[in-house]
Parts: C-alpha cells; sequence; structure tokens
C-alpha cells in the first residue's frame, strides 16, 4: 500500500521540505508525499524541481470561507497551525485510493521507514507521539502531552475525530498556552479518552526524537528526528536553539540533516529559487541575551553548539 504523507510550508522553509522529500527518498520504497504550498515561490519551486512522488496543493485552492474567516486574526505559524488538521483531508479529497494519510511536520527528517511507526498503529483509526519530554524539560508539558509532528489517519474511520479537531481549530488557534489549549496541539492530550483505543498512543516514544528529549535516548534508535527551533541564518550556518544535546546526536543526526539542506539549497539556487533566512543574524545585546540563554540551559556542557557550519 503506498503510504501518503502530507505536510505544509512557505518559500522561507523550501530547504527542510526538500531535505524531509530527501529522508523519504531513502527510507520509504513506496509513498506519495503531498504539499500545501503556503506561497506561489513554493508552488513554483516544487513544479520546477519535479521531485519524485511529490503533488503541491495551492493554497487557494484549499482555502474554504470559514478558514478565510479566521486568517487575517492568525500570525503565519497560527494559520499553518489551523490548516494542519484538515490538511489530510485535502488529500483524500484528491486521492480516493488514499485509506491512510499522515501528517508530518516540514522540519522532520527520517532516518529509517516511518512503517516502523505505522505498524504500531494496527487497527486503530489514529496515532500520537508523545513528546517524552527529558526531566530537565518536564515544565514543558504544559504545550501539550502530545506533539503535533507525525500524525495518521485513517479515511473512514478518523472521521469524527478530524472533524472535532478542526472545529476547535477553527474556533481558537493562538501561540497561547492555557490550561486546556495551545495552538493545535493541546487538544489531543483529550484523545485517548474521548476517542479511547480509536487513537493508539506510540509506546516506542524513542522513534520519534526532538531536541526536547534527545538528552533520554540514542540518536541511533531515531526513526524521525524532529529539528524544532533549528534556523537557517544564512547559507552555511545554522542556530540550534536552546536546547542541551548530546554530542552524538549532533554527529548521528544534526550533521547529516544540515548535509541535505546544504544540497537542497544547491538544487534551489539551480532553479532560481533565492535563500530566504530562517532568522536573522544577532548581534549586540540581542546576541548576549540569546547566548546568556543558551548557556543557562546548557550550563552543564559548556562546549555544547550554538550553531553548526554546513
Amino acid at each position: 500500500m503506498t503510504e501518503h504523507f502530507v505536510t505544509l510550508f512557505d518559500s522561507t522553509f523550501l530547504p527542510n521540505g526538500v531535505a524531509l522529500h530527501k529522508s523519504l527518498m531513502r527510507t520509504t520504497s513506496d509513498f506519495h508525499l503531498w504539499v500545501i504550498c503556503m506561497d506561489e515561490m513554493t508552488e513554483r519551486a516544487l513544479t520546477a524541481l519535479k521531485m519524485a512522488h511529490v503533488t503541491s496543493i495551492p493554497l487557494g485552492s484549499v482555502e474554504t470561507p470559514e478558514l478565510l474567516a479566521v486568517k487575517n486574526s492568525r500570525s503565519i505559524a497560527e494559520y499553518c497551525w489551523t490548516l494542519t488538521p484538515f490538511s489530510v483531508d485535502f488529500v483524500f479529497e484528491r486521492a480516493p485510493e488514499a485509506q491512510r494519510v499522515t501528517y508530518i511536520d516540514a522540519d522532520v527528517w527520517f532516518t529509517k521507514s516511518p512503517e516502523l511507526i505505522l505498524a504500531e498503529m494496527e487497527s486503530a483509526d489514529s496515532l500520537v507521539t508523545p513528546h517524552a519530554y527529558s526531566p530537565e524539560h518536564r515544565e514543558h508539558i504544559k504545550f501539550g502531552i502530545y506533539c503535533v509532528q507525525f500524525m495518521p489517519f485513517t479515511r473512514n474511520g478518523s472521521t469524527d475525530i478530524r472533524r472535532d479537531w478542526q472545529s476547535k481549530c477553527l474556533d481558537w488557534c493562538y501561540a497561547i498556552d492555557e490550561p486546556t489549549r495551545f495552538g493545535d496541539q493541546k487538544y489531543l492530550d483529550a484523545w485517548t479518552d474521548r476517542f479511547g483505543g480509536r487513537v493508539h498512543v506510540l509506546m516506542a516514544v524513542e522513534k520519534t526524537q526532538a531536541p526536547w528529549n534527545a538528552l533520554s535516548y540514542d540518536p541511533d534508535s531515531a526513526v524521525l528526528y524532529h529539528f524544532h527551533r533549528l534556523r537557517l541564518v544564512n547559507t552555511h550556518r545554522a542556530y540550534l536553539g536552546t536546547y542541551r544535546l548530546p554530542s552524538k546526536t549532533i554527529r548521528t543526526l544534526y550533521r547529516p540533516y544540515l548535509t541535505d539542506i546544504r544540497e537542497s539549497l544547491a538544487e534551489l539556487d539551480q532553479i532560481g529559487i533565492p535563500f530566504k533566512p530562517q532568522t536573522q543574524p544577532l548581534t549586540g545585546w540581542a546576541l548576549a541575551k540569546d547566548w546568556l540563554d543558551f548557556h543557562r540551559h546548557n550550563w552543564r556542557s559548556p562546549l555544547a553548539p550554538y550553531s553548526l557550519t554546513y
């Protein structure tokens, strides 16, 4: 069975999206990646790159009156979060043969076949992945028990789950942590009570790694890594965020990922797509403040990298 995946990003995150595709090409034999293009440059780039097993979905083709009604009240990130619960339906509508579609974040990267995660789903209608925070990040539970990063849904069995999520995100989807909601993510906390065994909670949490749990797991166990807060400053340097990262995680995951990023940037340059910084280089007090924040989180690892060249 062809595995269908869907993601969304704008031209700023094109290098990450291309790197995601590279990882799927290496690890997955039969897949189709659908990309909701958040701007015209993304659509133009994907058309020019002609990547195998990829279909672009223009943003304008999926924006309903309900989505457009909330668009101007939300930031770009918040609007992307609002679209996420609908993304799977966009694929089901376009691919009648698809019986399961998995939403994945654009900054996710696979080291092994996603089938190793999907196999645990068995007969459930959906699957959620716990953040599995390392002890020093346990306070981040306020952002949600589960992470919106890799979320498979069956076509028929999960309809009511998707509709419930869509309705809640249309009503409220902001980067504000409240007791029962944060963005599109904290709504998932109630799913196991609300939908029971139809939502499977991933047990092999070491397969979905990210900066917030990198201290707890061997990177060799990762099936996917979520490069949360990694930001490309220019065509040869990336900020890694303020999480403490083991040196093996840097070697095993970050450096290979940035190799894919470098190759993606070269391919985009060849088709005339300019590089867009994902954050501005910091100077003066802003740099000092960020550096101090970094070392506040990494006081036990003074040699932890603040940024990497690639």
